[in-house]
Formats: structure tokens, C-alpha cells, sequence
């Protein structure tokens, strides 16, 4: 019950990932290439992340001429970062993003589509998030719902552990009940807090996002807790 109704929806890595990406030629377990670059060569940084902003905004904006209604951008790599960094060298590149595709699929009469930002790692900065220019914050599985939701003003997305859908099915409807009784329902999307994996059994994730729906319908009937705090 977030107030967003999409079936398409577009993306893109984040400024800061895909420099990691560039700089590492592929995934990496610490990222320390890319972070050395932070370290030893600031400017440079920057100036590579200002391109990659500036193409990113681009790539979006023409995903929404394309027909996507929903736009999420992934910084993936924020795990890699602390406080500080993260906000040197990827939370402004992120509100540059947010304002960029905003004034873009106006300038274009393309109308209003809703924006999600996720930063795996970043639980540190949930609040400066919210506040990013984005709609959802877009939780991965580490972060406490109750945390999240002191901490965040706008929606939220997410957040079981992807592994969960290896549990056995009463074990997973019971973890997934507890993630939507701990989130509520307005202002939340249901998710996992971070990609499927591909042996995934098909029938988990359908017993996944049958549970989300009955056990939202069943706290709608009973009334949300968290109706009169995040409207």
C-alpha cells in the first residue's frame, strides 16, 4: 500500500557501482581498487562520477519514454562504503540523479513516475535517504524494519533475505508474516532486500507473494498500526 501502480519498471546501477565495476573489470569481494581511486585520486573520482551521473539520467529518462512507470536506481556497492565516503562520493551523485530524471520527464511531458533508490549497506544513511529526492528507500535484508521506519519518512521497500526462500514453506510463510506485521502496510512495498538468485524454486516465490497478500489484506481488516504515523 504504497500508492504506486506499476507493471513496467526500468533501472540502472548507481555512479558509484558502476565506477566499481570499471575500475575492478568485474565484481569484487572489497572493492579496494575502486576505493583506493576515493583515496588517491579525488578528483578524478568525481569527475568520473559526474559522467556516469549524467549518463545514467539519460538511460532513465529514455526508459520512461520507453514505457517503464517506475524507475529504481541500484548502488550496490554502498555496502563497500562507511558513513563518510558514502557521502562524499555517492549520496550527491544520488540527489543529482533523483532531480536530473525528475526535471527530464517533465521538460518531456512524459508525467510523473515514481522513483526508488537502493543502497545495499548504506543503513547508516537510511534517513539522509529518504530525504534524496527519491519516493521508496529500497531496504536490503539487514536492516530492522522498526529501525527503518524511525529513521525514514517516505515508503519503503523490501526486505527478507532472498536466502529465505530456500526455507521450507511453513518456515517461509512465518518469515515472510513477520516481515509484513514488522513493516505494516501503508507506505510499504513488499520485497526482497536484495535479487533473487537463479536456482530459486519457483514455488517459493509464489509462496512468498501469496503470504504478502493475504497477511496484508488480513492487517487491513484489523487496521494498519501504522496508519496514522506514515500516511
Amino acid at each position: 500500500s504504497s500508492g504506486i501502480n506499476a507493471e513496467y519498471g526500468g533501472f540502472s546501477g548507481a555512479p558509484y557501482t558502476l565506477m566499481g565495476y570499471m575500475i575492478e573489470g568485474g565484481g569484487s569481494k572489497t572493492m579496494s581498487k575502486a576505493k583506493k581511486w576515493l583515496y588517491t585520486q579525488p578528483e578524478a573520482s568525481h569527475k568520473l562520477l559526474k559522467l556516469l551521473t549524467k549518463v545514467i539520467i539519460a538511460y532513465l529518462i529514455e526508459q520512461v519514454a520507453a514505457g517503464a512507470q517506475l524507475l529504481q536506481v541500484f548502488e550496490s556497492s554502498a555496502e563497500h562504503l562507511g558513513p563518510a565516503l558514502f557521502e562524499k562520493y555517492s549520496l550527491p551523485y544520488l540527489e543529482e540523479i533523483a532531480a536530473g530524471v525528475k526535471q527530464g520527464i517533465t521538460e518531456r511531458g512524459l508525467g510523473d513516475v515514481p522513483l526508488i533508490v537502493f543502497a545495499k549497506g548504506a543503513y547508516h544513511s537510511i534517513s539522509k535517504l529518504s530525504y534524496a529526492g527519491y519516493n521508496v528507500v529500497g531496504l536490503d535484508w539487514t536492516v530492522d524494519p522498526n529501525i527503518a521506519r524511525d529513521f525514514c519518512h517516505i515508503a519503503v521497500q523490501g526486505n527478507l533475505d532472498p536466502c529465505a526462500l530456500y526455507s521450507p514453506k511453513e518456515d517461509l510463510i512465518e518469515k515472510t508474516t513477520e516481515m509484513v506485521r514488522q513493516f505494516g502496510v501503508r507506505n510499504y512495498i513488499a520485497n526482497l532486500g536484495h535479487g533473487i538468485y537463479p536456482d530459486m524454486d519457483p514455488e517459493s516465490v509464489r509462496t512468498f507473494v501469496d503470504t504478502v497478500h493475504s497477511v496484508s489484506e488480513e492487517i487491513m481488516k484489523k487496521g494498519d498500526p501504522y496508519s496514522q504515523l506514515y500516511t
